[in-house]
This record gives C-alpha cells, structure tokens and sequence, in this order.
C-alpha cells in the first residue's frame, strides 16, 4: 500500500523565481524581509549571551577568569539595552508599519547593519581591537551585504567597517584611551612607539583584508545573480511556451468540436433511419464510430473545462460558503446511472460541514473524484463516501474509496500531471483522456485545499480532500 500527500494551495498557475530585482543583483524585498527576520533571531540570541556573560560576571566572576575573562564594566548592559530596543523597532516596522518611503525591508536592513556595527565596534574596543579576533566579526557584515545589496551598497558597507575600524584605533593609539581590556592578552613590545608601530600595521592589513573579502564576495555574487537572472528568463520563455501551447490546444479543440457534433448528428439520423435502412454490420460500424466520437468529444469538453479552470487560477474568483452535503448530493445524482450501468453501489455516509470556496469548482473537483472512483471500480462493487469533521480545530476530511484495479506505487506521484494515466488505468479504460486529475488539481489549488491518495494496486483506491477553515452548517449553529 502506497500513500502520496499533494498541496498545491501555495503554489502558483505561473512558474516564478523569486528574488531578483532589477538589473538581477540585488535581491527582492520579499526574500529581504525574510532574511530580516532570522537576523533578528540570531540578534536575540547575541543579546542572551550577552546576558548570561555579565549574569556570570556577577554570579561566579572566578569561573571566568579561569578562562581569562575580567568582566568588570558595564559596556554589556549598555550593548544589551541598545540591541534590545533596536529589535523591537525592527519588528515594529516590519509587522505594524506601511511600506513607505523611509520604511522599506531595504532601510531596515541599513538600519539594522548601522546599528549593529556601531555595537560591533564598541565590543571590538573594549575586548581588545588588536589582541582579540573580535575585530574579525567586522568580516560577517560585509559578506551579508554583498549578499543582500547591490555592489556599491556593499561596498559602502565596508567603507563603513574600515572607518569605524580605523577610529577605533586611532583613538586607542594615538589619543591614548584604551580601554582595559576584559580578556587577558599580553603585549609583544611594551615600548609605547613599538605597540603604535603594530596598531598601525594591523589597522592596514585588517583595512585591506575588508576590502579584499568585500571584492571577492561581491564577484561571486554577482555571478550567482546573473545565473539566477537566466533562470527567470529561462522560465518565463517556458510559461510563455506554456500559455501558447494551452492556447492552441484551446483553439484545436474549437475547431473539432463542430465537424465532431455534425458527425454525431448524421450518426443519429441513420440510426433513426431518416437516411434510408442501413444494414445491421453499418449500424454496428456506426455505434463503434459514434462511441469514439463521443470520447473525443469529452476529450474536448475537458480540455476546455482545464483551461477554463487554469484562467481562473490566475485571477480571484468569488470565494462563497458550501453546503458539502448539497454538493456531494449532485454529484451523485448526475453519476447515479453511469453507477448503475455497472452494478455499482454508491454508499454515502457523512456529516455536513460549510467550506468557502469556488461552488461550480468544488462541485467539478468532487464529481471527476468519484467518477473516476466509478470509472475504475471493479463491477458489482462499491463506492464509499465518507468524512470526518474536526470541530474545534476547524478542519474536515472527506474520503471517497473505491474497490477496483488500484494504482501502482511509482504511478502514484504523477497521477495529478497533465495527460498521465498509467498502463493499468489505459488497459481497464481505454477511453481515458488523462485530464481527470489535472482538472481535479487544479480545483484543488484554486480551492485552498489538500488531497491525500492511498492505494493497494487490485484492491482499493482512497482519494481524502482535506478542507482548513470549516464552519458547521446553517441549521446546526
């Protein structure tokens, strides 16, 4: 037994990579403020170490010296307070604010690297500049913008980065007001113009090590954008040849409808013997010929109905209450002779619940599910119809099994492709056009809802639509 789960509620009709704006190297708004938000998790993680350093500090001081550390000043708190209060602004324009002209995911995100590196600096400055790798954190931000940024955005950035840098050790050289560092670490040279000779040899090499990771990021995220930019123009050639080939097959199906309605219709006046008696081998040649005419003229039917449906996927169709039960009850009585053809039972059984959704293709979705349920039961068998309705979490799932032929395992994830039936489908329906599904795929998605398919090949097939936001029926409230 197979099970195979389908969601297509967040997809799109369109094929889209999203994340390239403009001239392809910098990155969409969208994908900047999701970005937005993990930086301000991992913000709120540096603010809890934060917090557990200077908690230590007071709590087991003599445990952090073991380790070197002398935390004795108060710059944590402080870088605490300012973190702190930054992310809350940062939440509060992404969450309460309208996008405007200087609330945008961009200047956010300036904000947010301003800000940072400004706290950066500060800890760089009092753990020590030159006798810590504190200095190298500097290296994160600049690769973050060019990530995030155009190039000369980020480059910016590093101009940035290498000003504060080169303050920070100006002024702890030369103005002599070095901070006393709270990790231990000591000099090579005591001499005063030797410990300047140094500052100034690492400031220039930390400098150009900023400028050198700023260019090398930057050129390989130019490349990545650009080849991410021919995989939009690349898709958008492909849903262009997608529209086009719909469009023609719309346009085919027109054009044999009419010569296919004309054929039945000549077809009909023989048999009806308005054309003169026609022996019983030419009534049996046209019954064969008015069968196929009929599939193809389904065939038809349903290739309008697929494009109609994928229209309305790219447009906001009226979302309306639906009676399940009411609409299950039509379905029904429209498959109730094709059913008792075969000798099959219909066997429904279940509880009513509201759905808002599209009602003509609800009514579609439901219908090509059981029809197929029918279509590929074995005779004399039954179709079961059941659901399950989940009140307080306002959900319901309705599951419609039949009792047939069964749909092989590496068969199952395609069921819902364009055009596809598997080899055990074609053999026991020869008629089969392949759209059934795709049709029911796309109400499904226009719909908002999920399909989950279980299968034993030769024993049963169970197709459950799960529907999220339900409501109880009018009469039961």
């Amino acid at each position: 037994m197979a099970t195979s789960e389908f969601d297509w509620h967040q997809s799109k009709n369109k094929t889209t990579l999203p994340g390239i704006r403009g001239n392809g190297l910098k990155l969409s708004d969208k994908i900047l403020v999701s970005n937005i938000r993990w930086f301000i998790i991992f913000r709120w993680a540096v603010i809890g170490a934060l917090v557990i350093l200077k908690a230590s500090a007071i709590f087991v001081p003599n445990t952090l010296m073991q380790f070197g550390v002398m935390e004795h000043q108060n710059w944590p708190i402080v870088i605490i307070l300012v973190l702190s209060l930054a992310n809350i602004f940062y939440i509060y324009a992404l969450n309460y604010c309208k996008e405007g002209r200087f609330n945008s995911p961009t200047i956010n995100l300036w904000v947010q690297i301003v800000i940072d590196l400004i706290c950066l600096s500060a800890v760089v400055h009092y753990v020590g500049s030159t006798a810590t790798p504190a200095s190298f954190f500097y290296v994160l931000h600049i690769a973050l913008a060019c990530i995030f940024f155009s190039t000369i955005e980020s480059f910016l950035v590093t101009v940035l980065v290498c000003i504060m840098y080169t303050v920070i050790l100006l002024l702890e050289s030369s103005l002599v007001i070095s901070a006393q560092n709270t990790i231990k670490f000591a000099y090579s040279f005591s001499e005063e113009y030797q410990y300047r000779s140094n500052t100034f040899l690492w400031m220039i090499a930390l400098d150009i090590l900023f400028v050198i990771v700023w260019y090398v990021v930057s050129r390989l995220s130019i490349v990545v954008h650009t080849h991410e930019h021919y995989l939009v123009d690349a898709y958008k050639k492909i849903n262009q040849a997608q529209e086009e080939k719909d469009q023609y097959a719309v346009l085919m199906t027109h054009q044999l409808k009419s010569p296919l309605d004309a054929i039945r219709s000549k077809i009909n006046l023989i048999n009806a013997g308005y054309c003169g008696d026609a022996s019983d081998e030419t009534k049996e040649t046209l019954v064969k010929i008015d069968q196929r005419a009929k599939s193809m003229s389904g065939l038809i039917l349903d290739l309008l109905r697929l494009q109609r449906l994928k229209e309305t996927c790219l447009d906001t169709a009226a979302f309306e209450p639906i009676d399940i039960n009411k609409t299950l009850q039509k379905c029904v009585d429209k498959l109730i002779p094709v059913a008792n053809a075969r000798q099959i039972a219909l066997d429904i059984k279940t509880d009513n619940f509201i759905y808002y959704g599209i009602p003509d293709q609800l009514e579609i979705l439901l219908e090509n599910i059981i029809s197929n349920a029918i279509t590929y039961s074995h005779n004399n068998s039954k179709v079961e119809v059941r659901s399950i309705v989940d009140q307080v979490n306002a959900t319901a799932s309705l599951t419609i099994t039949d009792h047939g032929i069964g749909i092989e395992s590496k068969d199952l994830p395609k069921i819902f492709n364009e055009y596809f039936y598997s080899p055990r489908a074609a053999l026991h329906n020869k008629s089969s056009s392949g759209i059934g599904l795709s049709i029911v795929k796309i109400a499904a998605e226009n719909n908002k809802l999920q399909i989950k398919v279980t299968s034993e090949p030769s024993s049963f097939t169970s197709f459950t639509v799960i529907f999220a936001h339900i409501r109880p029926p009018v009469n039961s409230i």
